[in-house]
């Protein structure tokens, strides 16, 4: 009964010595890296049919231990990821710039972006969304 007694306790304390959340909630993060992106969204608006648009997505490495990104996959060939190849050690941040390439697309957009890595939440995704309206003739003026 004691060894229970004394294992909760141990749990107990883990868990408060945890990351807390801006609600004050505890959250419980599993040894080794762990990957946390300032915005997991971002929406580019209107563009027009033709524009490449890019947006960076900002990321920690709030684990214990080094975060490897081992590939950065995209929906299709019009989304271009440029990831760091090196240990993101914890405590640190880094980033992920996507372009994307709307030429031969028209109407509402979402690009999910699909990050593996060594991370406790792997895989992890971030999306950009976008509305893309034809290409204005000069003529129309």
């Amino acid at each position: 009964m004691k060894k229970i007694f004394l294992l909760f306790a141990m749990v107990s304390i883990a868990a408060s010595v945890n990351a807390q959340s801006n609600d004050g909630a505890v959250e419980f993060l599993p040894p080794g890296p762990h990957i946390k992106f300032s915005i997991e969204s971002h929406d580019f608006g209107d563009i027009t049919q033709g524009d490449k648009v890019s947006y960076t997505f900002e990321f920690t490495n709030d684990g214990d231990a080094p975060l490897i990104l081992s590939n950065v996959k995209t929906t299709c060939g019009c989304t271009a990821p440029s990831w760091p190849r090196e240990p993101i050690m914890p405590g640190t941040s880094s980033k992920i710039d996507v372009t994307f390439n709307s030429t031969g697309k028209i109407g509402h957009t979402n690009k999910v972006i699909t990050i593996m890595s060594n991370a406790s939440n792997n895989p992890e995704t971030v999306k950009i969304v976008t509305n893309i309206l034809p290409k204005t003739s000069e003529t129309d003026s």
